[in-house]
């Protein structure tokens, strides 16, 4: 049997989608990924064009240097596309890649549960730059994340980051992960649940960790050619 592949469709009707994905042949899969990954990098392009991130370009504007500044931004349009032909890639490929390695989970089921996460999370990327356009300005924290309310019972800026990677959507891509992996793990449901949400505090944590490694001064250490001896 052939089953067409619905985003939408299947996207409420999970059950349905395994059970179709274990017995029949899957269609028109690899368009709406395509679909999914050109949407994902025009949602990065308008972010960087609109000017999120983009606060360090400033002092060029500042000091009239239009030529250094048109080219920073269009250096910057171009580092924002690569970075999310990475990120969109890793979502997808990579972590589908680690649960068939690591987990034995087959790998077309695998790849259909990532399309899902990396979904979500453009989904709410989106909205966090829709509110920011009406808004006009971005902020550090998202609002539909743990960090507002932790910045108003912690001052440490490792906690308020580590708190803003945690979402509500994140409750959603858990949910998600739980409903497939339940049916080609081994590991108890109790267990498996007590795994994804762990697992996604980790890296809360690491993301909030990294947000603290200056890479914008490794880096130009490196171009500077490293320091004198002596």
């Amino acid at each position: 049997m052939i089953f067409d592949f619905k985003f939408w469709h299947y996207f409420v009707r999970q059950g349905q989608l395994i059970h179709n994905l274990d017995n029949s042949e899957m269609r028109n899969f690899n368009k709406r990924l395509a679909w999914l990954f050109s949407l994902g990098l025009l949602l990065f392009a308008l972010r960087e064009i609109w000017g999120m991130n983009t606060a360090t370009l400033t002092p060029y504007l500042v000091e009239g240097d239009i030529d250094a500044y048109t080219l920073a931004r269009w250096v910057s349009l171009a580092g924002t596309l690569i970075w999310a032909g990475i990120y969109l890639s890793f979502h997808t490929y990579g972590v589908a890649f680690l649960l068939n390695s690591l987990l034995d989970v087959p790998w077309r089921q695998a790849l259909v549960m990532q399309t899902y996460v990396t979904a979500i999370l453009l989904i709410e990327k989106a909205l966090l730059f829709f509110i920011f356009a009406l808004l006009g300005y971005a902020t550090s924290l998202s609002v539909f994340s743990f960090g507002p309310l932790a910045s108003l019972i912690f001052d440490h800026p490792f906690i308020i980051l580590t708190f803003n990677q945690l979402t509500i959507f994140t409750s959603l891509i858990i949910a998600i992960q739980y409903r497939f992996l339940r049916n080609y793990v081994k590991f108890t449901p109790q267990l498996l649940l007590f795994g994804l949400i762990l697992l996604h505090i980790l890296v809360a944590i690491f993301i909030g960790a990294l947000s603290f490694v200056p890479i914008a001064d490794i880096l130009a250490g490196f171009t500077e050619g490293g320091g004198s001896v002596e």
